[in-house]
């Protein structure tokens, strides 16, 4: 034979290896991607329920978003001034930490999509070939196989294949010999590991896994406008203190140029005039300080947004006039009530109390394991007919089988201690049930409480405010009469800039404590624009 129709043959193998191999491999990464994507925001949008909020901002970055959700383009950098509102979208379309857990969210239900496909039918296949070369010949051959494997809802595996043997002498007899072999099995589990229960538990906890994850989402989304709304505000107090600071400054330094003066004409003692000098100097010092304070509070909320440090922007000072401009007043609802709501709506009580079921399902998982072993098997294996009928099978003169297959199980020490681990595992579950569930009705009551303490705080600041500007009017015009000394002035001075910085303070205060509340009596609902819903009633033109 010649030596270029020798190795025709084995070309021609090695390109219809390749083409079945490309066939099998046709899909290219981004395909994969696009399918794990579709299948994985499939099994979110099944399960996000209306008590998780509105199902927006919560798509990974490199797939596409929502048509609700916040986009941003990805090289844009905000500069000048950011309204509150700015601020919240910003920062929940940049934020690491928020990008984070949408990732989470995605993954737990990518877990999931493995957990289901173990019981759809998995099909695999191979390809075999070789040449060999002796003294007496060469050959080569190709052996092919094709089949699939499948585990049933109640633990049953069922496995089928089929396998075609081809085998051409290159040297010597010309003839092909080409034959196929099908076999199949099937295992039933009669104790251990039988039932739907036992056989889909890791499906089960994944399924329930997915919902956790939804829940603490919608938690954390919660909690993040607060935490944002919370710096940003902070960060308005912060710059308040500056402009208060400068008033002061600004203001004793007035004094002191007038007391100077006074004290060169002699009607100031000289020890007046340099105690003004120097509570000026250290208002001066306060007003560095302050600004100090302001610019690393606004670098962190850059930060905590995820925009780079060294842009420059302002917050608007007009939100916290917004803010006083609101009712200010205790809830008119009782503490019970709300720790009340709290137990039925929060999200995180919920997964916690469903835990203790997971719990419960494992001690039926580790008494099962228990059990012995023993499976009905049933097994065919068929061959084709001869002279190349690769597809006539000899059904009459198959091998068939069925039996049973018991593991005693002689050594349980390992499966005795794990049933005894789930046992502490399902009262430890109850246990942190309880716990939650007083951590809950400490934190409404807290919350409760830190509300009627800012409303009344904020009360007593007004109060005080307005009793430090008349003081301050009022010995500004006692001293130019010579009525009271230096310090009485400078007191009044010091009093009016702690209570215009104690009037912000408890002002942010209460609006923080008030998003605090609500988020933990789970009625804070977040809008689309990351910002929270208004409720009922609430007059809330600012948000």
């Amino acid at each position: 034979m010649p030596v270029i129709h020798k190795y025709a043959v084995l070309i021609c193998l090695v390109a219809v290896m390749a083409g079945l191999l490309t066939l099998g491999g046709c899909k290219t990464p981004d395909e994969f991607k696009q399918e794990a994507d579709d299948e994985v925001y499939d099994i979110l949008d099944e399960k996000w329920q209306s008590q998780h909020g509105q199902k927006v901002n919560y798509r990974v970055s490199d797939v596409t978003p929502d048509p609700n959700s916040i986009v941003f383009d990805p090289n844009w950098v905000p500069s000048g001034r950011l309204t509150l509102a700015d601020a919240v979208a910003i920062a929940t379309a940049r934020s690491r930490d928020y990008q984070s857990r949408k990732e989470g969210l995605y993954t737990s239900a990518l877990d999931l999509t493995l957990q289901r496909h173990q019981f759809v039918a998995q099909w695999f296949g191979s390809i075999d070939s070789g040449y060999q070369r002796n003294a007496a010949d060469e050959t080569v051959n190709a052996d092919a196989r094709l089949g699939f494997n499948q585990v049933l809802a109640d633990g049953t595996q069922i496995s089928a294949s089929i396998a075609a043997d081809w085998l051409r002498y290159l040297t010597g007899d010309p003839d092909t010999s080409l034959g196929s072999v099908l076999s199949a099995s099937v295992r039933h589990p009669l104790l251990r590991g039988s039932g739907k229960k036992i056989a889909q538990e890791n499906l089960t906890q994944s399924e329930r896994n997915v919902l956790y994850e939804i829940r603490d989402f919608s938690r954390y989304r919660k909690d993040f406008v607060v935490r944002v709304v919370s710096s940003y505000l902070r960060t308005l107090q912060s710059l308040d203190s500056v402009k208060n600071a400068k008033n002061n400054y600004e203001s004793l330094k007035s004094a002191y140029d007038e007391a100077e003066l006074r004290a060169e004409a002699g009607k100031l003692p000289p020890m007046e005039a340099d105690q003004t000098k120097q509570r000026m100097l250290q208002a001066e010092d306060n007003l560095a300080r302050s600004q100090r304070s302001y610019q690393q509070a606004l670098d962190s909320f850059k930060l905590q947004m995820g925009i780079p440090v060294d842009v420059t922007i302002e917050l608007d000072p007009n939100v916290l006039k917004e803010i006083s401009t609101m009712e200010i007043s205790e809830p008119n609802f009782e503490v019970a009530d709300a720790v009340e709501t709290a137990l039925e709506t929060r999200l995180d009580l919920a997964t916690t109390r469903d835990q203790v079921d997971d719990a419960r399902r494992k001690i039926d998982l580790s008494t099962d394991a228990l059990r012995a072993q023993l499976d009905l098997v049933a097994s065919s294996s068929v061959s084709s007919t001869e002279q190349t009928r690769i597809g006539r099978l000899r059904f009459q003169d198959g091998t068939y089988g069925v039996g049973l297959e018991m593991d005693v199980p002689l050594d349980q020490k390992s499966e005795r201690n794990a049933y005894r681990r789930s046992l502490f595992s399902y009262l430890q579950a109850q246990r942190s049930y309880e716990q939650a569930v007083d951590e809950v009705k400490l934190e409404v009551r807290n919350n409760y409480r830190n509300l009627i303490e800012a409303s009344r705080r904020y009360e007593i600041q007004e109060l005080s405010l307005k009793l430090a500007e008349a003081r301050v009017d009022n010995t500004s015009m006692q001293m130019q009469a010579g009525r009271v000394q230096a310090r009485d002035v400078l007191d009044s001075q010091d009093d009016l800039l702690s209570a215009q910085n104690d009037r912000t303070s408890t002002l942010v205060d209460y609006m923080l404590a008030k998003l605090e509340f609500y988020r933990d009596i789970e009625i804070l609902q977040v809008k689309p624009d990351g910002l929270w819903q208004p409720l009922e009633n609430e007059e809330n033109t600012l948000f």
